[in-house]
């Protein structure tokens, strides 16, 4: 399977954490901190500011040259013309995505803590799968956890892998090490005090003189 262009070069998958005031600032951040792929999460209903937030973030992601996804809403995605969406699940909601949203959109596929679920969202015509919780997640702290093992099962499937669950510049490693294409982060970038300098520090464990530093280009 051909990897889609805009992610075949790995490294932070910022999330947002909004509502905030100060959204727009942070994403700026994040994004002069080195994220390579964006998605705006905001599940209220006040659809006038999260369009016109969206709006704004692509405008961002665009200049950064960084894919902007979606979480789940799909008529917000076309809207806002959007890289693409993030999907809880493949089936039919993925092919109302694609349906929607045209050939060329990102789809991406939580697979939590299932290898079976990430061949079957691959099948389906995933663009990206992710996997986790690998660790404690403080914004969602039930979700269920996932083992490295997922990430080495996985290698074949030949699509990018996003680590998601309470990364942390710290432990971070073995998930790179396992064969994480992205790492998928949202309070360790978005709840610190410092957002660009913190998507920096996971930036740089994708260098490529990192020991436990696995890029796309040397997987595949």
């Amino acid at each position: 399977m051909k990897i889609h262009e805009s992610l075949a070069r790995g490294g932070v998958y910022a999330i947002t954490d909004g509502p905030r005031a100060d959204l727009l600032a942070v994403v700026s951040e994040a994004l002069e901190g080195g994220a390579r792929a964006l998605q705006y999460l905001d599940e209220t209903t006040d659809d006038e500011r999260r369009v016109a937030e969206a709006s704004a973030i692509r405008q961002l992601c665009q200049a950064h040259d960084v894919p902007f996804i979606i979480h789940e809403d799909v008529a917000l995605a076309q809207v806002v013309g959007a890289s693409g969406v993030h999907l809880g699940s493949a089936g039919a909601d993925l092919e109302r995505a694609r349906a929607a949203l045209g050939p060329a959109a990102i789809m991406g596929v939580a697979c939590r803590d299932s290898i079976d679920s990430a061949r079957i969202a691959v099948l389906a015509g995933a663009s990206y799968i992710s996997f986790g919780a690998f660790f404690p997640s403080p914004t969602k702290p039930m979700a269920p956890r996932a083992s490295l093992e997922l990430l080495k099962r996985s290698a074949d499937l030949g699509v990018p892998r996003v680590a998601i669950g309470g990364i942390t510049p710290d432990n971070a490693g073995v998930l790179l090490a396992a064969g994480a294409d992205y790492l998928a982060a949202i309070s360790s970038v978005f709840g610190s005090k410092d957002v660009r300098r913190a998507t920096q520090r996971l930036s740089e464990l994708f260098c490529t003189d990192h020991p436990n530093s696995l890029s796309l280009s040397r997987q595949r």
